[in-house]
């Protein structure tokens, strides 16, 4: 079995690809062949031992997997062998075949690609929860997404315009806007020409936004913030842009607004049963063309670092995935 391997912290050029024994389910798992693996941007800072969880070493990059049962365990009963299925690992799932656990898999509909379905968990899971859970976002409200041509911008424009919000879609450049056009935003933002703060203001009439969405940090947090209506709600996702911004809290205070922590991760871990429905709400929407679950790019299992560097590099347009 063929997997990529990270034996030692580094960038993506030290992953190896080797070949590994047979993995043998146990109690309540099944063996999974994986047609598809989907990467993150955590996965170009967990090979480096720069993300909150650090494996123990090797272990294969790739959080999230489409593919078929090949074994069951031994006490497995619900499922049975050539079931298609997506699931989410952490980590692990960038090699031919992967033990997971039966709580973890999620049948898929044939009208659903394994490309599209392995990477729909993260961004999309992730987006729906902030949303949905976090932010209660409604319909006629706005809501911005800072980062809108990645694959978690991508994922929360497609669900805020799905909820019936104005989706304001900002990015650094016109081909970035042009792709969260073409997923269903209303009005777009480039960052990159355009004062962040200024322009959500302008583009709201002076009123400020009611939901800004959040994955990239840096100094564009605080100019968002600023932007912000009165009670308006402040997703914090994550901070693509490498650096953990610091809030004047004033701000907070005068427009009365609410800063939400979306920390997907253990959400999924405290509430399954919820995080279970979120994801059959985001299949049958993809199944049925609601969501495009798009993907940037598809690369074979030896070229993982190449994919890796187009996360880091912040090029991707969707997901990236690799097939073993």
């Amino acid at each position: 079995m063929k997997a990529i391997l990270c034996k030692a912290f580094g960038p993506p050029e030290s992953l190896v690809v080797e070949d590994l024994p047979e993995p043998v389910p146990g109690p309540g798992e099944v063996v999974v062949a994986v047609s598809a693996a989907a990467l993150n941007f955590f996965d170009t800072l967990i090979i480096q031992g720069r993300y909150q969880y650090r494996p123990e070493l090797p272990f294969s990059p790739g959080g999230e997997l489409a593919g078929t049962v090949a074994v069951l365990g031994p006490d497995v009963t619900d499922w049975a062998v050539g079931e298609r299925v997506m699931a989410y690992v952490g980590w692990g799932a960038g090699r031919e075949r992967v033990v997971v656990k039966v709580q973890d898999l999620i049948r898929l509909p044939e009208a659903l690609s394994d490309e599209r379905a392995a990477g729909l968990t993260v961004t999309y899971g992730t987006s729906l929860h902030a949303l949905q859970d976090r932010a209660r976002l409604a319909p006629g409200e706005t809501l911005a997404v800072l980062g809108a041509a990645g694959g978690a911008g991508l994922s929360a424009v497609e669900l805020g315009r799905l909820m019936g919000a104005r989706v304001i879609a900002c990015a650094s450049s016109a081909d970035k806007l042009e792709l969260a056009l073409a997923h269903g935003a209303d009005d777009t933002l480039d960052y990159g020409a355009t004062d962040l703060k200024d322009g959500l203001r302008r583009l709201t009439g002076g009123r400020g936004v009611d939901v800004i969405y959040d994955p990239v940090g840096g100094a564009l947090t605080e100019a968002a913030l600023r932007a912000m209506a009165w009670e308006g709600r402040f997703l914090v996702v994550g901070f693509a842009g490498g650096n953990i911004p610091k809030l004047p809290l004033n701000l907070v205070l005068l427009k009365g607004c609410d800063v939400l922590g979306v920390f997907w991760g253990a959400f999924r871990e405290r509430e399954p049963a919820h995080h279970r429905a979120n994801m059959a709400r985001l299949v049958a929407w993809a199944a049925e063309g609601k969501l495009s679950a798009h993907v940037h790019a598809v690369y074979p299992l030896e070229r993982t670092a190449e994919a890796l560097d187009v996360i880091a590099r912040r090029e991707a347009r969707g997901k990236v995935i690799v097939k073993p």
